[in-house]
């Protein structure tokens, strides 16, 4: 089963916007010296309990990243290391855990940097470790007077990663039909549900109730106390807004300059944002048969009898696999992350049409991680465990049904798959969710700045207003990008672009409500 929500940036890597400037000044400048600290400050809903010393004064011994099976090494400028967190907040001198950072020193020198800016690319569950190094070309004003710092939060990659079933059984599991027809078919779905979490359990232990947002935000708040950093400024991507919203909210006095870009409506639960994400990709897609010149009304429904006949009859595909209905609609989702990949969506399609299922599959494929050799990654892995800890609303098969009916009038091609996920996604989940939705609320934070894109396909345009009226008056700032992909900054408009820098580079906070088109 996948989910297509909330994925990290690395699927669309490359969008944005044109150029504009000034404002205000924003709080916490050039005070990230090294050496420079301040001690960690709860927010209203209570932060991090005090952290013992040995936590907060540890020492972090760079050296030269390694690579692994699923990533090579980055090359020598950029050095990775250990983090000690506790395992569990609630008893921080109690056991540890190591988290997996990485970083590249600014390159305009000390005296001219800024202090450490992390990134977090999305998922939940994308790996900051492989992701920044390729990012680095698209920062590279920001790399000149800021350390590019990232890392594997827990449950993820190299730190403490899940794996909760073998390459073999997530081959298998593709075949599962995830908009099940009959009783059979809804049986041996919400199996393969449980099963998957009784793999995450006996994966991850103790881990699994201890992989949330909250838990990671604080993992932040002791990263740049260890970095040496005064405020957090911080640059987060699709899921990574969401992250960014709970840490100014649990730390507010410690906020320097955040970026959330592709942004996550705070505000919706579960079935808010599955409908949410229905909606986005609907436009999407939208725009997309307008660009070849179909009306959208039509060629939806088109794409949506495709998805039917290959319900009933998988296409045959390289390599003597199949393409089910579940990995066509993944192979339609991916090219829809980014304009530039409309194209070969073009492609793909036709040659479904015609009977070969294997440039839809391809894409599947890439989207859920796996190489040529059938290997798959743990992104997949631990977005669910991380997702399914944070949210607390489990709806039954019973409420899906009678809810299916709404989700496909919102879109006939992506609405069925939608609905079924969220009654699948965390079905007999081994531990109970957190929240119905993240609290964000950041009163007294410097301004955040919220990037939102009218065309995104994952996070709706709306989630950002809705992030900036829940960070607060005088801490949200909204910025619009009437553009196409997941995510602005770095997408081509140099609005965008400036705007964004000025803020990080000069602390120039734009006036809320600025539009770049």
């Amino acid at each position: 089963m996948t989910r297509f929500a909330r994925w990290t940036a690395a699927a669309a890597a490359t969008l944005l916007l044109a150029g504009c400037g000034g404002g205000s000044p924003a709080d916490g400048g050039d005070e990230g010296k090294n050496g420079d600290k301040a001690p960690a400050t709860a927010g209203p809903s209570g932060g991090s309990p005090g952290l013992p010393a040995s936590l907060i004064s540890q020492k972090l011994d760079w050296g030269r990243c390694k690579g692994t099976s699923d990533s090579p090494a980055p090359g020598s400028g950029w050095q990775c290391a250990t983090l000690k967190a506790p395992l569990d907040y609630a008893k921080p001198d109690g056991e540890t855990i190591g988290l997996a950072l990485i970083r590249s020193r600014a390159t305009a020198g000390q005296d001219k940097r800024i202090g450490s800016l992390l990134f977090n690319f999305g998922g939940p569950g994308g790996s900051g470790v492989s992701t920044m190094p390729l990012y680095e070309s698209v920062v590279g004003p920001l790399h000149q007077r800021y350390d590019l710092v990232s890392w594997d939060p827990r449950g993820v990659a190299a730190s403490e990663g899940v794996r909760c079933r073998g390459d073999k059984a997530v081959q298998a599991a593709e075949s599962v039909d995830a908009t099940p027809d009959d009783a059979a078919e809804e049986a041996a779905y919400f199996k393969d549900a449980s099963d998957f979490g009784k793999g995450c359990a006996k994966a991850a232990g103790k881990l699994l109730s201890h992989v949330s947002t909250t838990d990671t935000a604080r993992d932040m708040d002791l990263m740049r106390q260890v970095l040496g950093d005064r405020r957090m400024h911080y640059f987060g991507i699709s899921y990574g807004t969401e992250l960014g919203g709970v840490y100014a909210h649990l730390f507010p006095k410690n906020v320097g300059r955040l970026v959330l870009d592709a942004v996550v409506d705070p505000s919706a639960d579960t079935v808010g944002h599955a409908k949410n994400q229905t909606l986005g990709f609907q436009r999407a897609l939208d725009d997309y048969l307008k660009s070849t010149g179909q009306d959208p009304k039509q060629g939806s429904r088109k794409i949506a009898d495709l998805l039917k006949r290959i319900d009933a009859k998988p296409l045959p595909a390289t390599g003597g696999r199949e393409l089910g209905q579940t990995l066509a609609l993944t192979g339609i989702v991916l090219p829809l992350y980014s304009k530039e990949g409309w194209p070969r969506l073009t492609e793909a399609l036709k040659d479904a049409e015609n009977g070969d299922g294997s440039a839809l599959l391809a894409l599947a494929d890439a989207y859920n991680d796996r190489d040529a050799s059938g290997h798959y990654g743990t992104t997949t892995h631990s977005q669910r465990v991380i997702s399914c800890l944070d949210d607390k609303q489990r709806p039954t098969p019973e409420e899906t049904r009678k809810r299916l009916p709404e989700f496909e009038r919102i879109s006939p091609v992506f609405g069925e798959f939608m609905g079924w996920d969220t009654a699948g996604w965390c079905h007999d989940w081994p531990v109970a969710g957190q929240f119905d939705h993240p609290e964000v609320s950041a009163p007294g934070a410097a301004p955040v700045l919220v990037v939102g894109n009218t065309g995104d396909p994952a996070t709706p345009y709306e989630g950002a207003r809705r992030m900036a009226d829940g960070l607060g008056k005088g801490v949200g700032v909204e910025l619009t990008w009437k553009g196409e992909g997941h995510g602005a900054y770095g997408s081509g408009s140099d609005c965008v672009d400036s705007t964004v820098n000025s803020y990080l580079l000069d602390g120039a906070v734009p006036k809320d409500g600025k539009v770049c088109s």
